[in-house]
């Protein structure tokens, strides 16, 4: 059972509330905010390039070098994000994925070295999309997800080499599809695993899918369908850079 304090906030001592980026900090620092409502996370930290004005004491800043693109943000994400938390457990947020409903949490999730957003079922015929090196199709991925303080550190400290995922036919480098897919026999190897769908569909919903159907989830990332509701911080702001 979940842990709460005076002011009926859900008690996460050992998860720190994280967020890296170079785009967007004014949206992210309201989707941290928005994140805390009703939850006391262990720690809080934005990991970005400059420190923003104004930003709350409750939320602490690391610095990194500019990412300049999508896939410097994915390396770091894999190489560099464990060296910022200081927490069992981290749950990361983007300004366009966070936390929306602080009473859906289950301690389950923590039972796991990585939960995030459940993934669709690949195209008929795909053979590559959202597969393992052993062709098992994987359900389970997304950046906006908690993820174990092991797990974080794993890639640099095993020496894992980074690589592409083929996905709908192209080479992409998504560090979510590095972790759940291509290096996920290695994970399992090191005693590591990722929420099975059955507990990630309760955790955060990205793309609508049968198995999240009539569910309110815990977060959500991007607002397709019925996430067309949540808060969208980078609309009110405008902000690109």
């Amino acid at each position: 059972m979940a842990a709460y304090d005076a002011d009926h906030r859900v008690l996460l001592p050992n998860v720190t509330l994280a967020a890296m980026t170079s785009v967007n900090i004014s949206a992210t620092v309201k989707a941290m905010e928005y994140s805390m409502r009703g939850i006391q996370f262990g720690d809080a930290v934005l990991i970005a390039d400059r420190k923003p004005l104004g930003l709350p004491k409750t939320i602490r800043y690391d610095h990194t070098s500019r990412m300049r693109g999508i896939d410097d943000f994915n390396y770091k994400m894999i190489y560099e994000l464990g060296d910022h938390i200081r927490t069992d457990f981290v749950l990361i947020v983007h300004a366009d994925g966070f936390v929306v409903h602080p009473e859906c949490w289950r301690d389950e999730f923590l039972d796991y070295d990585y939960i995030g957003a459940p993934w669709p079922l690949p195209p008929a015929g795909d053979t590559t999309t959202y597969r393992d090196r052993d062709g098992n199709i994987c359900r389970v991925g997304n950046s906006c997800g908690i993820r174990s303080k092991r797990l974080l550190d794993f890639p640099k400290k095993a020496g894992i080499p980074w690589f592409g995922d083929y996905a709908y036919g192209k080479l992409w480098y998504y560090e979510d599809g590095f972790l759940c897919c291509k290096i996920r026999h290695l994970l399992t190897e090191h005693g590591m695993s990722v929420a099975p769908i059955e507990v990630a569909r309760y955790y955060a919903h990205e793309r609508m899918l049968p198995e999240t159907e009539g569910i309110t989830p815990f977060a959500f990332h991007k607002w397709e369908g019925t996430n067309a509701g949540y808060p969208n911080f980078l609309r009110r702001k405008g902000e690109r850079t």
